[in-house]
């Protein structure tokens, strides 16, 4: 076996090992931060010089090619980011730190995992691991009423997703006789029409839906994107759906192009943008919000997989790399407004622009981003998707997917009136922003912005990404 394509995983395996010596030595919390940004970054390094390599590993049920290292350096850069934000991590208590930090490592561990998972065992023990990491963390926040009816709820509808996963899986294999993706696509055609394999085809993918939040299988977002820590609903909605998207394109690219699911996606992405959407519109709390604008850009980015071919896959992995940046970049504002780990409402945006102008100016360009006004990433990744879409006749969902763009610009646009037209109801202090802090949102201006202008080089990465698994 070629240990060094496992190099990446075996990294966040010894940090993980780390924060576990760590949450049992309870000392000195701006330690754990520290050790947390160092490991995160070498995690980064690492995956970025791993990025070229190719290997089948684990008798072949685990693929190791550039579209999974793409996606682990999407990975590792979304932790790396969420841990910088973690310099104030007040939402959880001091001593509960390390844990914090073991749990998201390993969550990204998993993701990491799941990238590159081409067996069906293999892809549901990585989701589990994530998702049981995940249900802790949203537990570990301090002083939130009824956090313990948000984390009860998460987990059953967890694991009830699960269940019908898993049950799903039992039925394909009595179907197909085979775990592997790549023979089982090849097979799957063939005994379709078999009630087993047909029941047991859709509760698998409604499993890999409840991640990515599709509709019917969205109602945990809202409530969990409220009820935990801000630092770790950044992490849910950049890193986490990035892998649930890259999951779903490699399942989606092994298999033919059948009518029967294109049409399935189709319905699922009209009615996941469109519920998304309108249900933004009502929002008053801003985490609320913005986990109502991931459902709906969970319909955008199915309209790059059901196109089935090679430029709606590589849109769908530009449009994760869109997302990670642009949610990033919200959530990045949304902590420094709320410094002492609280969840606040829209009107608390109020006087934004003269607490802190490039601040103000990050959440413009990312909110313009995610709406896909130009010239911005978000207006590149959705020209990617609908222009696949178009190639393949879907002209009326592009234009439905269009009409949810005009819906979207409306509650954005309510975000960016309280941050720039909206007075205060009483004079507030300047938002204390370090110098670290106007590098990391200059850094991210000049992404959303720079790629908007210059798309190709990572419209290219995004190609030959896609151009594997074909």
């Amino acid at each position: 076996m070629n240990w060094m394509a496992f190099t990446p995983e075996l990294t966040y395996v010894a940090m993980a090992a780390v924060f576990l010596g760590l949450s049992m030595a309870r000392e000195d919390h701006r330690r754990d931060f520290h050790t947390a940004l160092v490991f995160s970054a070498v995690g980064v390094g690492v995956s970025l010089a791993s990025a070229g390599v190719t290997a089948d590993l684990f008798a072949e049920s685990y693929r190791v090619d550039l579209f999974s290292q793409v996606f682990k350096v999407l990975l590792a850069c979304g932790f790396f980011l969420v841990v910088v934000l973690c310099n104030e991590l007040s939402g959880v208590k001091r001593r509960l730190h390390p844990e914090f930090y073991l749990l998201l490592t390993t969550s990204t561990l998993a993701l990491m995992l799941l990238v590159s998972s081409v067996h069906l065992l293999t892809i549901y023990v990585s989701l589990e691991l994530s998702s049981y990491s995940l249900y802790v963390l949203v537990y570990l926040r301090k002083n939130r009423p009824r956090r313990e009816s948000t984390v009860v709820h998460y987990f059953l509808i967890g694991a009830s997703a699960s269940a019908v996963m898993v049950f799903g899986i039992a039925l394909l294999y009595g179907s197909t006789r085979t775990m592997y993706a790549v023979e089982m696509a090849r097979v799957l055609p063939s005994v379709i029409s078999q009630p087993a394999a047909a029941i047991g085809f859709v509760m698998t993918l409604a499993g890999f839906f409840f991640k990515l939040a599709v509709f019917p299988f969205h109602f945990w977002a809202p409530e969990v994107y409220e009820g935990a820590v801000n630092q770790l609903t950044t992490y849910i909605a950049t890193a986490s759906k990035a892998a649930a998207i890259a999951l779903l394109v490699r399942l989606t690219a092994l298999g033919d192009s059948s009518a029967a699911l294109a049409q399935v996606l189709v319905v699922l992405s009209i009615v996941t943008m469109t519920v998304g959407n309108v249900s933004a519109i009502v929002q008053k709390d801003l985490k609320r919000l913005l986990a109502y604008s991931s459902v709906a850009h969970a319909g955008y980015v199915l309209i790059g997989i059901l196109s089935m071919n090679p430029a709606g896959y590589a849109g769908a992995v530009f449009y994760s790399a869109a997302l990670v940046t642009l949610k990033f970049t919200c959530f990045m504002v949304l902590v420094k407004v709320a410094a002492d780990g609280a969840n606040i409402t829209v009107d608390e945006l109020a006087g934004l622009h003269k607490r802190s102008p490039i601040l103000a100016l990050a959440l413009m360009l990312s909110l313009f981003g995610l709406c896909g006004i130009p010239p911005t990433i978000g207006f590149i990744g959705k020209l990617l998707v609908f222009t696949a879409a178009v190639e393949k006749g879907y002209f009326t969902l592009v234009l439905i997917a269009m009409i949810n763009v005009v819906i979207s610009l409306y509650y954005y646009l309510l975000v960016l009136k309280a941050a720039y037209l909206t007075e205060p109801k009483a004079g507030l202090p300047p938002l204390p922003v370090s110098a670290g802090d106007r590098l990391l949102a200059g850094t991210l201006i000049v992404l959303i912005v720079g790629i908007g202008f210059y798309p190709d080089p990572v419209i290219q990465i995004a190609r030959s990404a896609a151009a594997v698994l074909l």
